[in-house]
């Protein structure tokens, strides 16, 4: 009993990690301009580490056509690059397996490089995912849809920015306000309070002798007038 036991863990412990789902992204749609570069960017998540067996593959198929033909594939940290295909002098690897980032870059585009291109991933053992893909838009001046929504975008953000930097200014000017009033308030009390208790000093320090002196000289006054 004891050696069944043993011999199954030893199983266990020697079988391969099962396979897990790997997901792939990638852009939706990118436009460019005639002449200009572009990035397509490529990435998975996967819950193992990156694999050092990781590898990434993209696929081409233009405008009309049915088929797809394989542009590009890394693996055992070699990029290798269709010495054949559309993009042999065009096309660099621009990504981190690392980071699990299987990006490229496709220089110096022309109208027929419309088209979808697809990019798989595996970090073994995960293998089991559906590859992504991104549909690139060459064209030879920026679309007009596309250069107003770029537009509204950026009217939003600076909007949005110049109400933020408005309220801070302004929250600062009514804090700063409100200090400044208090502290009038204050000084205003203090300068009151002080008058009247030097007042009362004064008072407290006249002479009596002098104040009965003074009303002495008020009667005698009084007392001429009385006479006439």
């Amino acid at each position: 009993m004891f050696s069944v036991l043993v011999l199954t863990a030893a199983v266990l412990l020697n079988a391969a990690p099962p396979a897990e789902a790997i997901v792939i992204y990638t852009g939706w749609e990118r436009h460019a301009l005639v002449g200009s570069d572009v990035r397509l960017s490529c990435s998975f998540f996967s819950w193992r580490w990156t694999s050092d067996d990781v590898t990434f593959s993209w696929s081409y198929r233009p405008d009309g056509a049915k088929d797809s033909i394989s542009i590009f594939h890394y693996t055992n940290g070699v990029p290798y690059v269709d010495n054949k295909g559309p993009f042999r002098d065009r096309l660099d690897f621009v990504g981190n397996p690392a980071r699990r980032d299987g990006s490229i870059l496709i220089r110096n585009l022309d109208f027929g490089d419309n088209g979808t291109f697809t990019c798989d991933a595996k970090n073994p053992p995960d293998i089991v995912g559906r590859p992504s893909s991104v549909r690139l838009l060459v064209f030879e001046q920026v679309p007009i849809q596309a250069g107003v929504i770029t537009g509204a975008i950026i009217g939003v953000v600076l909007g949005l920015l110049i109400l933020v930097v408005a309220i801070y200014y302004l929250m600062r000017f009514l804090v700063a306000r409100r200090v400044f009033s208090l502290s009038m308030s204050k000084h205003g009390k203090k300068g009151k309070g002080k008058e009247g208790s030097q007042q009362k000093q004064a008072s407290a320090l006249v002479d009596p002798a002098k104040q009965k002196a003074a009303a002495s000289e008020k009667k005698k006054q009084e007392s001429r007038r009385d006479k006439k």
